[in-house]
């Protein structure tokens, strides 16, 4: 009789690497590795000869890098989205493309489960089986670190040993670490402490600190079209290369380096470091140039809804009714989102040194001090008069009812 398939969600760390042999004890599965490649770099070399060495029966590197970015970094960027005013979501938008592919492999494979290494404290369980319930919710969900006996990553060293399973992670490297083509993040250890200050050179791997950064600023132009970038420094390239062209340069500089208390969708807080450094500039290029490109409602109103959008893909909510229509309002305030953004990148800096764009709604003659044509300063009084009408209202209602109050006294 053939044995029942499980999809692992592999990345070749510690935890998934101590699911593999834990699945097979406890299931007896014949275990299916699909490792996800959203822009990890190195971090998939030898991937499949590491997973069939700790008992996978296949394992499979699908890269979606492409997709990654066009389809989820991209919709972000014009949304402008941010959570709590200081992380550009790395994680969570990638946690979703990722489930659609396992939930396809799953089906390839006529899998009975697809089974995680998302902690039950962490975000990444509810993105991932929100995720996989929204494109097939008959699969079973395996999800270890709510049911197994393992109390931590040291447990989880510990149970390796035991299975005579070799992994290169120190203890003082045995950080939770999530990396794409957008960020790297970085948990555990001393970082659950918020009032230790972060070892960066210990710790970062994708950006120089600023004590490290070059002592010269460099300048960045960046072009824009309908709020998608499409040009580094003049030279075209696919949006892959945008963001690994702009990973590069920000890096450098010790840009989009965030230490974070955030709220977490299953309700505590947690302390994470982030370095996003390419997204960082894209995404302070492009609110620059819609402050020139949207009219004020518009602006503010997308303000707003891009609050929402980021709770929503935080708390793995991607395959919604709601994310593709407030997407689909962002795409509609886009298409005059086009220019070229300079910025000037100075040590864990990003100062805008011009924008410009064939759609700007700033008009010199009637910004400047001086009197034009299409604005005449008289007109100005007539506009104070009504504007302000509800505030004189309101003041000589409290000034009659002042003197009211004194007569009857």
């Amino acid at each position: 009789m053939e044995k029942k398939k499980v999809i692992l969600a592999y990345s070749g760390g510690l935890d998934t690497t101590t699911i593999i042999p834990w699945l097979k004890e406890t299931y007896n599965y014949d275990v299916i590795c699909v490792c996800v490649n959203v822009g990890q770099g190195k971090e998939t070399d030898g991937l499949e000869e590491r997973a069939k060495s700790c008992g996978a029966a296949a394992c499979h590197l699908v890269d979606v890098t492409d997709e990654f970015v066009e389809d989820y970094c991209w919709p972000a960027l014009k949304a402008n989205a941010v959570y709590e005013n200081k992380y550009l979501l790395g994680t969570s938008l990638a946690r979703p493309l990722i489930a659609k592919v396992l939930v396809e492999y799953a089906h390839k494979y006529d899998a009975e489960a697809i089974c995680h290494g998302a902690t039950g404290k962490g975000n990444d369980q509810v993105r991932f089986e929100l995720g996989i319930g929204a494109l097939d919710p008959t699969i079973k969900i395996i999800a270890p670190w709510r049911i197994w006996d393992l109390q931590s990553r040291d447990d989880c060293m510990d149970f390796l040993i035991e299975h005579d399973i070799k992994l290169s992670t120190s203890h003082d490297q045995s950080y939770s670490r999530d990396t794409n083509l957008l960020h790297m993040s970085h948990e555990g250890l001393e970082l659950e402490n918020p009032a230790i200050e972060p070892n960066y050179d210990h710790i970062l791997r994708l950006t120089n600190t600023p004590e490290n950064a070059p002592d010269e600023p460099e300048e960045i132009q960046i072009d824009f079209v309908k709020g998608e970038p499409k040009k580094i420094n003049g030279k075209a390239m696919s949006p892959r290369e945008i963001l690994e062209t702009a990973n590069q340069i920000g890096g450098k500089h010790a840009i989009g380096i965030v230490d974070l208390i955030e709220n977490r969708v299953v309700g505590m807080k947690s302390r994470g470091i982030y370095e996003t450094p390419g997204g960082t500039i894209l995404w302070r290029a492009h609110e620059e140039l819609e402050h020139m490109c949207l009219d004020r409602e518009t602006f503010a109103f997308k303000a707003q809804a891009s609050v929402k959008f980021s709770e929503i893909v935080y708390g793995g909510q991607w395959f919604t009714p709601l994310r593709e229509a407030l997407s689909a309002f962002f795409d509609e305030t886009q298409k005059t989102v086009t220019g070229t953004v300079k910025l000037k990148l100075y040590k864990g800096n990003i100062i805008l040194t011009s924008v410009s764009s064939p759609y700007s709604l700033y008009n010199a003659e009637i910004a400047s001090f001086t009197t034009g044509d299409l604005y005449d300063h008289k007109d100005a009084e007539g506009f104070i008069h009504l504007y302000g009408l509800p505030l004189k209202v309101r003041a000589l209602m409290r000034l009659s009812a002042e003197a009211s109050e004194k007569t009857e006294s």
